[in-house]
């Protein structure tokens, strides 16, 4: 695990952050099973993107690991529930691709955070970039085992959305110690990783 989050971690400080954390964990209930014990190594200033379907998980686990990212120096928003992004104190909120009209909302009512979104094609990706995100999640880059029935962008595809969008966009999907080295001149903030940081 160590070697991973190293490798990852190595990785994705040669892309251009743009002041934005070049790391980013982001939890899922099947496939990080253990998101706290896999913050506890997560570089400093890393980010991490608390996703959890239920209100009650979602709020427990946003609650146990924003006490981690305190702790650790670690960035925290709240995916899919600014409201509980607010009631946290947390660094901001992130949105999912069918949720991204509500950036420029949130935006507004609050300023100062950092607000992304997921997006799955370009026009996604420049609607994101069009309502005010901060930064994009762009995925699956690479085959991942949560969305078997899309085919991955693939990472030219990738390259060309970086060119494009006038937001900084992180890698997403299927993105692990041996594939992460394609990315590389991809013109991306950097890489969100999900399995990879498994504990």
């Amino acid at each position: 695990m160590l070697d991973v989050v190293a490798k990852l971690s190595n990785e994705a400080r040669r892309f251009d952050a743009r002041g934005l954390p070049p790391l980013v964990m982001m939890t899922d209930d099947e496939r990080l099973r253990e998101p706290c014990a896999a913050a506890l190594r997560l570089p400093r200033g890393s980010l991490v993107v608390v996703r959890a379907r239920g209100p009650k998980r979602r709020a427990a686990l946003a609650s146990a690991l924003a006490r981690i990212a305190r702790r650790r120096e670690l960035l925290l928003i709240v995916a899919d529930d600014p409201l509980l992004a607010a009631r946290l104190g947390s660094h901001g909120v992130h949105f999912p691709e069918a949720r991204a009209g509500e950036i420029a909302h949130w935006r507004a009512k609050r300023p100062q955070w950092l607000i992304t979104a997921s997006a799955h094609s370009l026009r996604a990706a420049a609607n994101a970039a069009r309502f005010g995100a901060d930064a994009v999640f762009v995925s699956s880059v690479f085959a991942t085992k949560s969305h078997t029935e899309r085919t991955p962008l693939g990472h030219l595809r990738l390259r060309r959305i970086a060119q494009i969008v006038d937001v900084p966009i992180y890698a997403l999907g299927g993105i692990d110690a041996h594939n992460v080295g394609q990315l590389r001149g991809a013109n991306i903030a950097g890489i969100a990783a999900i399995g990879a940081l498994a504990v």
